[in-house]
């Protein structure tokens, strides 16, 4: 169970490392024309950059607490954190009636709450 709450944390953190990054960096008119982020024109730019550095924030949360062994209870929050982001996500995708990203969102909830269940469950951060 370990093993796998390593590779699913991995990957989130850096799946939310990219994303955050981008909504961050890349200017607001840019990622509005993106081709699969038709969302961000449905709000406001400020939005944006928020959830890009929460999503910054969690991707950290996920891994660097279990590798240092500084806090390591801030794992399952960070994946909580994430979670609820997605859950928000959701929300969106479904106002926007857009299946394909609602299904995505869905995907990447279950795994943050798989990670964040996971690491209360077993006793390790990760």
């Amino acid at each position: 169970m370990n093993i796998a709450l390593w590779i699913v944390a991995g990957l989130l953190a850096l799946l939310f490392l990219f994303a955050g990054a981008n909504k961050v960096l890349i200017p607001y008119d840019t990622l509005s024309r993106a081709p699969l982020s038709e969302w961000v024109s449905h709000v406001g730019p400020g939005l944006v950059k928020v959830i890009g550095v929460f999503e910054i924030l969690g991707a950290l949360g996920l891994i660097l607490p279990a590798v240092t062994g500084i806090a390591p209870v801030l794992v399952p929050v960070a994946a909580l954190g994430l979670a609820t982001v997605m859950a928000g996500a959701a929300l969106l995708h479904v106002r926007l009636r857009d299946p394909k990203h609602l299904t995505l969102n869905l995907v990447y909830l279950a795994l943050a709450l798989f990670v964040a269940i996971g690491a209360l469950a077993t006793g390790h951060p990760a």
